[in-house]
């Protein structure tokens, strides 16, 4: 049982740095981030409320008072990260080694805490 809390920790770990790495360039560097998204050819406008819902997200998964609704942050990012691996892909920029990062983190995250939780 240690060893699946570590597990899911160094999972929701990884995943929280990658997001708030990604929420802060939403917030710091938005014209590039914006650039960006129009390059993988998703509308600019997606970028703040993308940031809100990460935000959200994270705060729904580490501060866990709904199980509803962390689950609903799971499958948030779960979209988030494929789209963006697919995005990636497409345009063959060589991000989506990073989604890739982040999509496995995401998956010992979520399945390790669905062992931990009764």
């Amino acid at each position: 049982m240690k060893s699946i809390k570590i597990l899911y920790w160094v999972g929701t770990g990884l995943l929280t740095a990658i997001m708030i790495f990604s929420i802060q360039m939403y917030f710091i560097n938005t014209e590039s981030i914006k650039a960006t998204f129009i390059g993988l050819g998703y509308p600019s406008y997606l970028v703040y409320p993308l940031a809100v819902a990460k935000t959200l997200g994270l705060i729904a998964i580490l501060l866990n008072f709904s199980k509803t609704l962390k689950e609903w942050a799971y499958a948030g990012f779960f979209f988030d990260i494929v789209l963006a691996f697919i995005a990636h892909l497409m345009i063959e920029d060589g991000g989506y080694l990073f989604s890739l990062v982040a999509f496995v983190a995401l998956i010992i995250s979520y399945f390790a805490g669905k062992k931990l939780r009764p």
